[in-house]
């Protein structure tokens, strides 16, 4: 009984050992086995450590704002709030897939299991007014922030269960072991930290234009409403020399002006009234920059490569709206977009069609499934398109004719199946006599031809589609309430897609006025396939519950997807210098600097 008493005792010490030695404060943290960055490092690899500060950048954005509260998901806020104004207990390597270093805590600690989180604050941190930022702003940020923030701070942080402080200075968080997340170490380290003293006197579910008081390198110094923001670089800013800072926030003053749409803006641009302009159309990249300032120099033009994943931009349907419950009423609209036409006549051939959320990358589902992924679409194979098991979804391809009658014939084949015929040119449901017909909400007019062009396309079997042209405030409120039969979105992927895919496709999202699951999506598999990818433990397991979630939701055919270009196409005045390389994710504008006169 001794011995048996010694072994039983030796087994735990080994066990509390080994979660021990993975439970030692750190300088970083990865989703996946280690940071690629070792400790002591002193600048992230894609930017000048070296770069001078000082000068002004001018930035230019299409639309408007009406609020300086990125915390709510009313009104429309400029760019640059959250990410200049605010900081994390973490901060985010551009050229990895998910890891994160140390920033507001200088130390992070979590167990094998990641049950639990704990930061160690650094003491020098300070917010923009000069006060302490301590442990208690930052439990104050979770328990404010889950109660009253967005939909996705209300789910992520709803996982965490208790706080403690160990130490002073020192934050745990405990997660709900009845719902195991292994990403939520990375969510809490991502988490805007807000002060408990400017905070508690203000309401966060409302749209503000009070400047914010944050802890970051700006802060904004000058508003005029609806037409620019000014932000003033901190010269008192407390982390200034970490590694993960260095050799960005280099501009002393960033000013974003706004325009009535892209068009304007671009003009703008051309005369010199900003600095850069991330080009997003391949027709005007190709013809719309032989003006003087380019050959001149004084503008100069890049395709940068990067390796981020494509992520999914397409004509969103709302399958709320009983006219898109059907698969084959989806499936039959998908084949009336002629992406070959419209790549050839309005976009000079540039782009790749998309046919994956994560295309670009090792995430994206190809060909059959592996035997792994087989193995968790087992249970699920019932409610799957019998397809599923034999390939990955693959978009229509047309002769670019643009007259696309083998699209037309396979769409209408489908809508017969779906119970809709053509009456008098009209296409029809026979049960209620009522035409098939619907709305594009947009919000970016430069949009308008590409809907059109798939309204003109779906207008030869009858059907009638009325593109509208909304502003920023009032298309924002209807994303909100989902009140829309279709718009065109972007839904950005990361090579480490975790807990926002909740947000966009899970099915308690669905019904949350403000989350990103614009298409209504209900799915017991892709719920199941998010929590496996939650759930993986090493980069295999997370790649096949990546590829078997990519592989239902495209075979779902919630949206008609649209295409994407690997490189970044910038233009910019060459006053600016920027680092010899950029990183994984794309460029990084917060690394460039102004050139010294």
């Amino acid at each position: 009984m001794k011995a048996l008493f010694s072994i039983s005792a030796l087994i735990l010490a080994v066990s509390l050992l080994t979660v021990q030695a993975f439970a030692t404060p750190r300088h970083g943290v990865a989703m996946h086995g280690e940071t690629q960055l070792p400790p002591g490092f002193t600048h992230f690899p894609y930017v000048n450590p070296d770069a001078p500060k000082g000068g002004r950048l001018t930035l230019g954005e299409p639309g408007g704002f009406d609020n300086l509260n990125p915390f709510t998901v009313r009104g429309v806020v400029p760019p640059g709030i959250r990410e200049w104004v605010f900081e994390s207990l973490l901060k985010r390597s551009h050229d990895e897939a998910f890891s994160l270093y140390a920033w507001v805590a200088r130390a992070v600690e979590t167990p094998t299991d990641r049950s639990w989180v704990e930061f160690t604050l650094d003491e020098r941190a300070r917010f923009s007014d000069g006060s302490p930022l301590r442990a208690e702003d930052v439990i104050f940020s979770l328990e404010t922030l889950r109660k009253k923030g967005r939909p996705n701070h209300r789910e992520y942080y709803a996982k965490v269960i208790r706080i403690t402080q160990p130490q002073p200075g020192k934050v745990r968080f405990y997660f709900d072991p009845s719902a195991p997340d292994r990403e939520m170490p990375l969510i809490i380290g991502l988490m805007p930290i807000l002060s408990k003293t400017w905070y508690s006197g203000q309401d966060l579910t409302a749209p503000s234009l009070r400047p914010p008081l944050g802890s970051g390198p700006y802060r904004i110094s000058e508003i005029s409403p609806g037409r620019s923001v000014t932000y003033r670089r901190n010269e008192n800013y407390w982390a200034e020399g970490l590694p993960v800072n260095r050799g960005q926030n280099n501009f002393d003053e960033i000013r974003v002006d706004f325009y009535r749409d892209e068009n304007t803006a671009f003009e703008a641009f051309k005369s010199g009234q900003f600095d850069l302009w991330a080009e997003k159309d391949p027709a005007r990249w190709a013809r719309a920059y032989e003006v003087s300032a380019v050959r001149k120099g004084a503008i100069l033009r890049e395709a940068i490569p990067h390796g981020r994943p494509s992520g999914l931009r397409g004509f969103v349907f709302n399958t709320r709206r009983e006219k898109f419950e059907d698969i084959r009423v989806r499936r039959a609209l998908g084949f009336l977009f002629d992406f070959e036409w419209i790549n050839r006549n309005f976009y000079y051939g540039a782009y790749r069609r998309t046919a994956s959320l994560f295309d670009n990358s090792d995430l994206a589902a190809s060909g059959p499934p592996s035997p792994e992924e087989a193995a968790l679409l087992a249970p699920f194979i019932a409610s799957l398109p019998p397809e599923i098991l034999r390939r990955s979804y693959r978009p229509p391809v047309s002769d670019g004719s643009g007259h696309n009658r083998a699209g037309a014939k396979q769409a209408l084949q489908l809508f017969h199946e779906a119970g809709w015929e053509l009456r008098d040119g009209r296409m029809t449901h026979p049960a209620s006599s009522a035409p098939l017909q619907f709305e594009i909400l947009l919000v970016r007019p430069e949009e308008e031809k590409l809907a059109l062009a798939f309204a003109r396309s779906a207008e030869r079997l009858g059907i009638s589609i009325n593109v509208r042209t909304t502003d920023s405030s009032q298309y924002e409120e209807r994303l909100r309430n989902f009140d829309f039969d279709m718009i065109i979105y972007d839904w950005y992927a990361s090579l480490s897609p975790g807990n926002e895919q909740t947000y966009y496709w899970g099915s308690a999202a669905a019904d949350i006025p403000g989350s990103r699951n614009y298409p209504g999506v209900r799915s017991p598999a892709l719920d199941a396939m998010i929590a496996h990818l939650l759930d993986a433990r090493d980069a295999r397991e997370f790649t096949t519950a990546a590829r078997a979630m990519d592989r239902i939701l495209m075979a779902g055919h919630y949206v008609i997807p649209l295409y994407y270009q690997p490189t970044d196409k910038i233009a910019f005045s060459r006053r600016l210098g920027r680092p010899s390389r950029s990183p994984v994710y794309g460029f990084d504008i917060m690394g460039w600097w102004e050139k010294q006169r």
